[in-house]
């Protein structure tokens, strides 16, 4: 089995990881992620879950095997049915027990769910998209301007935030959820969500460049770089704003700079999958020229966090990092999706086709 996975491409073995490893549950929930230390997936993860259903909607775009349409609805049905708490109207961060809410996790699931949507068409996805939208906008709305990260369930007051934990602490990178709400806007063209959207643009340009490097650990500004490429992704609805597109082309150059100084101490697949998409998006748009020398390199990194395994649970995934040249044990769904993603983008990039951002992962 393993010698006919090795005469597959990258492509097809991590497609077949997310339909065999059982990183996705029977009922449709997705793991954190594979963790190799304990020879076990973690709890399922909302937000994980949420990605994975755009990841999935992309590789029947990409393939047109209807596996990962289906694949994609139990995802999403997953949210709609068994995650969503609808005396609380939220959507939890786990379920185990259902303590916190992330502004972020919200975003994504909701663009999970427009993704499942406009492949099969279901109402009941633009639906639940729209309602969590809507809570988004009340829920998470700062009196200062900015949104609040993490509530607290079911009261949804305010978790305290930490500053050294960007993920705990508001922030430019909110911008990848906020476009959720520019895509709801697209999806139902009433204008409601259009608001909130242009809060989130204004705030994360104010504020962006006081983000990096943010920690005096150069590992931590690795992670960091994952978070600053959010920003970066948020930004491409309006990169006709040359506000938007000045932005995205020094900022591809500086998570480029940082990431080279600090790939001694930590390398993320999420982290070079992202500057790829950016620096082919980018080109495509007409914003910033592509480097072809970088982006091959950054290419080639990628293909080195391929997994190749006799154990099918992590057999054709992409390892989350390498510390000191030492691989992570971690298999990830948004490691593994995003990877796909870019080196698919990639590979295509002679076809003259322009990226779709709907399909951004």
């Amino acid at each position: 089995m393993l010698e006919w996975r090795r005469t597959l491409s990258n492509l097809e073995r991590a497609a077949h990881w997310f339909l065999q490893s059982g990183i996705q549950h029977p009922g449709g929930g997705v793991a954190r992620y594979y963790n190799g230390d304990l020879n076990r997936n973690l709890a399922v993860s909302t937000e994980i879950t949420g990605y994975t259903a755009s990841a999935l909607v992309y590789l029947h775009t990409l393939t047109g095997d209807k596996r990962f349409l289906s694949q994609a609805i139990r995802a999403a049905r997953f949210l709609t049915h068994s995650a969503w708490q609808g005396e609380w109207q939220a959507m939890p961060f786990e379920l185990d027990p259902p303590r916190f809410a992330y502004f972020f996790d919200c975003g994504i699931i909701v663009r999970g769910w427009l993704a499942v949507w406009r492949a099969g068409g279901d109402p009941e996805f633009l639906e639940a998209a729209v309602t969590l939208g809507r809570a988004m906008a009340r829920d998470f709305a700062d009196r200062g301007g900015d949104w609040h990260p993490v509530v607290k369930l079911p009261g949804k007051n305010p978790a305290a935030r930490e500053p050294l934990r960007w993920s705990r602490s508001p922030g430019c990178y909110q911008l990848k959820a906020a476009m959720a709400w520019r895509d709801l806007d697209q999806a139902t063209g009433g204008g409601e969500f259009d608001g909130p959207f242009r809060r989130s643009l204004e705030a994360a340009l104010a504020t962006h460049d006081a983000f990096l490097p943010g920690h005096s650990e150069p590992a931590k500004v690795v992670d960091r770089l994952h978070a600053y490429l959010y920003f970066l992704e948020g930004l491409l609805p309006a990169a006709d704003d040359p506000r938007c597109a000045a932005a995205i082309a020094a900022g591809i150059e500086r998570v480029a700079n940082h990431a080279a100084a600090g790939a001694g101490h930590l390398e993320r697949a999420d982290v070079y999958a992202q500057l790829l998409r950016m620096r082919l998006y980018a080109a495509a748009g007409g914003v910033a020229p592509l480097d072809g020398d970088a982006a091959e390199r950054e290419a080639g990194l990628l293909r080195s966090f391929h997994v190749v395994s006799p154990d099918a649970r992590i057999d054709g995934g992409y390892y989350f990092g390498r510390q000191g040249g030492r691989w992570s044990p971690h298999v990830s769904p948004v490691s593994t999706a995003f990877t796909l993603q870019a080196l698919a983008m990639w590979d295509a990039r002679q076809s003259g086709l322009v990226p779709d951002r709907y399909l951004l992962i």
